[in-house]
């Protein structure tokens, strides 16, 4: 299967809109594109980016951190006692920050070392096929979900406004159907005489089927505990997700406890956790024609009010699971 993508029409970019610094490298990631995998794990927190490359990578090319964005590029393995048995793969790690403004800075990076000749600045007429997995920590909003709990993205909800900055159509008809109820949902909950009645829309995007399966997939293999379900990523972490513990009224009051009853009529899915990255991935790669797509980590039940301290072994098992599905995805090309 030939994977490669063309772009149409060659203009080269400007060093305004392509910054590289005086070695080539690209501005804020500061690597070369020979330093980029194919398969790609984003994790938000540079230090998860370090544990990952000290555990489950070995014959490391490149370690390199720059405004606390660390990328790491080697072979891939999984950890801990397994059966399985896939040959190494060359993976990328890299440093994502928290919410999508920063994301986007990353997505845009990662595609334009696959995608442009540094050399010429101009756009490549062929380039590999990127897959890339988030890997990340949530809350999970559904009562029966236990803390360690690896959850499967298969839509996600933009409560927040870098996606619709990328004029990306719906890529189905639930995702423009799941809009339009939240949008009615959202305009229901808010007080009329709020300043920003109306004015809050939530975009949705749909994770690539293929590395939903995937994921579902090893997860069985692995023997870990999974659900499949939607995501909200939040522009911010507290009244963002319904956390109100400052002296500011939330816009709209207990956001967790309303989406987490909100029913999308998608075959017993429910609205799953909240975390602040998975709708603008799913958004720019559909956009793009990669495949993308998240799977997070219960750390916190926002129902149950527990949160997991501890939860650096669960958060392995779900690094497991992205890894995997990318090794079974690529064998499969």
């Amino acid at each position: 299967m030939n994977n490669n993508r063309s772009i149409q029409g060659k203009t080269a970019i400007t060093p305004a809109d392509l910054p590289l610094d005086d070695r080539g490298r690209i501005y804020h990631l500061q690597v070369k594109p020979e330093n980029l995998a194919q398969d790609i794990l984003i994790v938000g927190d540079p230090g998860r980016a370090e544990m990952i490359g000290n555990t489950f990578l070995t014959e490391i090319e490149i370690d390199h951190e720059h405004r606390g964005l660390r990328t790491v590029t080697g072979k891939a393995h999984l950890a801990g006692e397994s059966d399985i048995d896939y040959a190494p793969m060359r993976t990328t790690v890299t440093t994502s920050g928290m919410g999508t403004p920063s994301l986007e800075i990353i997505l845009q990076e990662l595609v334009a070392l696959n995608e442009i000749d540094f050399d010429t600045r101009l756009p490549k007429s062929t380039f590999p096929e990127l897959h890339i997995i988030r890997v990340g920590t949530s809350g999970a909003l559904q009562k029966t979900t236990q803390l360690g709990t690896s959850i499967i993205t298969s839509y996600a909800v933009g409560m927040e406004y870098t996606g619709q900055l990328y004029e990306v159509p719906c890529p189905d008809d639930n995702c423009a159907r799941i809009e339009k109820e939240l949008n009615e949902l959202l305009l229901d909950a808010m007080p009329k005489d709020s300043r920003f009645y109306g004015k809050i829309h939530p975009y949705v995007t749909r994770a690539h089927p293929t590395l939903v399966d995937a994921m579902q997939r090893a997860s069985d293999s692995l023997g870990v505990p999974s659900k499949v379900g939607l995501t909200v990523s939040c522009d911010g972490f507290f009244a963002a997700q319904g956390r109100d513990i400052s002296r500011l009224k939330p816009s709209i009051a207990d956001l967790d406890q309303l989406l987490s009853q909100f029913d999308p009529g998608l075959s017993g899915q429910k609205i799953e956790n909240m975390e602040m990255e998975a709708s603008f991935l799913n958004h720019f790669m559909n956009g793009l024609g990669y495949p993308g797509a998240s799977v997070c980590n219960a750390i916190a039940n926002r129902q149950e009010n527990t949160f997991d301290s501890n939860y650096q072994k669960s958060i392995k098992n779900t690094i497991n699971i992205a890894l995997l599905a990318l090794m079974m995805t690529r064998k499969s090309k």
